[in-house]
């Protein structure tokens, strides 16, 4: 990229930046080449560039618009250049890069919502934001204008400083998950390695939704989230994904499940802000695919979850018998009943016994 195209940083004025601005700051010259120009740039069919930018998560691009910078263009080379020297077929070079454009997606905006939140609270503490400003009494000022401008020029700012950070934590998680398939491949049997599956989510979520405005209801979605997060990865767990009001982790062992779930429930139960929560778990095969785990396992996990009562931990047959000669836990079996999907099982409630294990300090390992 030459130096001309090369991003510029912002300067700091008066006039806040325009959009024109902000993409020069993150990707270098405007767009100025069409999907015509980038292809035939980067040595590839208009199709192969077509494929490309879909990949990225972009639309469909109109013959005569100058949509492309010379950014997408040394990407387009890079990732042609991977096929042109056999290293990937032109497939998997487009798999690898919808899984990071997906990734990068949710990542950029997560971002972008952390900057203006942070934003909002400074605006309204320094009694910046003004009532024409806002869409209502109880509007939310993240999404005012003033906000968004300032947290657009911020991220813009701070975009330099965060590319370093973004690949060392891509380089730490893609050790983790070389570690991880080099362990799982001698346990492999058939489909699947075997993995405790856990659910935890919050009781009666749809009324909380009902009675909360969406400000308070965001911040209780980030409470529970991060709360989960820290207990999860305290005890070696992954946190697979969230869906707002449930959290769906793994861990290959039984004793650091067990301590995942009774932790949880006990530290939403000590929070004031969030209502009770119930955690099902299940042990066997899973398939790991994009990022995510399926199959039958996971279904069990997923069906007791929702039949556990508040403030409880159901566990499968498989993972009671695991954990009947660990110290610190008991289960005792609850009454039969019909999972939909599953059959009828008897769950087992997890518990733990008392002056044997106290609740782990999940501060400790943060």
């Amino acid at each position: 990229m030459t130096d001309d195209a090369a991003p510029r940083p912002l300067t700091d004025g008066p006039e806040d930046p325009t959009p024109a601005d902000l993409e020069r700051a993150l990707l270098g010259r405007p767009a100025s080449m069409g999907r015509r120009e980038v292809s035939r740039g980067a040595g590839v069919s208009v199709r192969s560039a077509r494929r490309f930018w879909h990949a990225l998560g972009f639309p469909l691009v109109s013959e005569g618009d100058a949509m492309f910078t010379e950014a997408d263009l040394v990407a387009l080379q890079q990732v042609s250049e991977l096929v042109r020297t056999d290293q990937a077929d032109e497939d998997f070079a487009l798999a690898m890069t919808r899984a990071m454009a997906r990734t990068m997606d949710r990542l950029a905006v997560w971002q972008a919502q952390l900057v203006a939140e942070e934003v909002a609270e400074e605006m309204t503490a320094a009694g910046q934001l003004r009532t024409q400003d806002l869409d209502g009494d109880d509007a939310d000022p993240v999404a005012s204008l003033p906000v968004a401008e300032e947290a657009a020029r911020r991220l813009a700012t701070m975009a330099d400083d965060l590319e370093p950070l973004l690949i060392y934590v891509w380089r730490r998680q893609l050790t983790a998950a070389i570690n991880r398939s080099l362990t799982d491949a001698p346990e492999a049997q058939g489909i699947g390695v075997p993995r405790v599956v856990g659910f935890a989510d919050l009781v009666n979520f749809t009324a909380v939704v009902r009675r909360l405005a969406e400000k308070d209801l965001a911040a209780l979605v980030q409470r529970f989230e991060l709360l989960a997060t820290d207990i999860i990865t305290a005890h070696g767990g992954r946190v697979v994904k969230t869906v707002g009001d449930e959290v769906m982790f793994l861990t290959p062992d039984v004793l650091p499940a067990a301590a995942i779930a009774l932790d949880l429930c006990e530290a939403i139960t000590d929070d004031d802000l969030l209502p009770e929560a119930r955690v099902g778990m299940a042990y066997g095969p899973v398939i790991n695919r994009l990022g995510d785990v399926f199959g039958t396992t996971v279904n069990r996990a997923s069906r007791l979850t929702a039949a556990a009562p508040p403030d409880a931990v159901f566990v499968d047959d498989a993972l009671a018998r695991l954990l009947a000669p660990v110290s610190g836990f008991a289960t005792v079996q609850a009454r039969r009943r019909t999972l939909r999907g599953i059959g009828t099982v008897t769950p087992s409630r997890l518990l733990r016994v008392k002056g044997v294990r106290q609740r782990t300090d999940v501060t400790a390992h943060v």
